[in-house]
């Protein structure tokens, strides 16, 4: 949308810009007489302090990174999601019934509020809760280790252990994990293994170390097996930043990788913010520096498991954004730990 401001250079009127320009991608146009009221100073303070830059000659200031960065912080702590957000939020992810589901119907919502990219990272593998494990001998002496996690979600590996097993030891093994470890995480099980051995070695060597052999996330991780959900391309595609078309294949190869997403995502899990804002994204490409990532880490019962974020223009409305991500992040949660 086209802005037309008259009185833009006044104290209301420039206060007015700034605050069109932080949380919209609309175009706007200043036109003021410069009277009594009327002040160009009042935009030249903020290209000093390197909120506002031009481009080129003929074009007008637009607000830089650090803008962006200033107005995110300030409304962090007092940012509060819409009724009417509220509520479309609950209606578009209520009544899902499985995790892939909900996971669908959060990427859209998220996609939706950023006019970007909705993302859900699922967790890292040591963070899988286990409800059932199943293992299977192929006739070369591979082994197919399928892990099952509430939900109906599902991790499965073909491994080639340093030594042979017979059918039988691994239905014993899937057996013993499936007894005492469902609904631990793969993390929590190594961990506890581990010290089953450095304290009974002799009652549980042979058991723990075939468990230790066949479920361990380090032996089980692979990086092409990261489950990363991502909602609308189509519009990255179409925002004004990406005119460049060397930058936009860069950044939807980039969202074809997915791993850098992931990166870039779940760094948002280390960081003490509910949720966490970048602003500028070079991790990710070149084009990078015109995206803004809003993001927050989701739990199953109080477990932190993956992060879930928003990743658009620089110019996104952000205070709806901040707060849809942090509110789509806690029904998240609370549908997993249902399921």
């Amino acid at each position: 949308m086209k802005i037309f401001v008259t009185g833009g250079a006044g104290f209301i009127g420039s206060n007015y810009v700034r605050r069109v320009f932080a949380t919209t991608d609309d175009s706007v146009t200043v036109y003021d007489d410069l009277t009594y009221a009327g002040n160009l100073s009042t935009m030249a303070d903020l290209e000093d302090a390197g909120f506002l830059y031009q481009p080129h000659t003929s074009a007008g200031r637009v607000p830089t990174a650090a803008a962006y960065r200033f107005f995110a912080q300030e409304i962090a702590s007092q940012a509060t999601i819409t009724a009417v957000d509220r509520e479309w939020i609950q209606r578009e992810m209520g009544g899902a019934t499985s995790a892939a589901e909900i996971t669908e119907r959060a990427g859209h919502v998220l996609a939706e509020v950023s006019n970007g990219l909705g993302i859900i990272v699922s967790p890292p593998l040591g963070k899988t809760v286990l409800e059932h494990a199943r293992m299977w001998l192929l006739p070369d002496g591979r082994v197919v280790v399928v892990l099952i996690s509430p939900g109906g979600n599902t991790r499965d590996k073909i491994l080639r252990p340093n030594r042979l097993f017979t059918q039988g030891e691994l239905d014993a093994t899937a057996d013993f994990l499936n007894r005492h470890y469902s609904g631990w995480t793969l993390e929590a099980i190594r961990s506890d293994l581990l010290q089953k051995l450095a304290t009974e070695r002799e009652r549980y060597e042979g058991m723990a170390q075939s468990a230790l052999t066949l479920c361990d996330p380090a032996v089980l991780g692979d990086e092409s097996t990261l489950h990363v959900h991502v909602q609308g391309t189509a519009q990255m595609i179409g925002a004004t930043e990406f005119v460049d078309q060397a930058q936009l294949r860069d950044l939807l190869a980039a969202i074809e990788e997915k791993h850098r997403l992931v990166t870039v995502l779940n760094a948002c899990i280390e960081t003490p913010e509910p949720v966490h804002v970048q602003i500028g994204v070079k991790g990710i490409s070149e084009a990078g520096e015109n995206l803004a990532l809003i993001g927050a880490a989701y739990t199953r019962n109080d477990m932190v498991q993956g992060s879930l974020g928003v990743l658009g223009p620089t110019r996104m409305h952000y205070e709806r954004a901040m707060t849809a991500v942090a509110y789509v992040a806690q029904l998240f949660s609370e549908a997993l730990s249902k399921t």
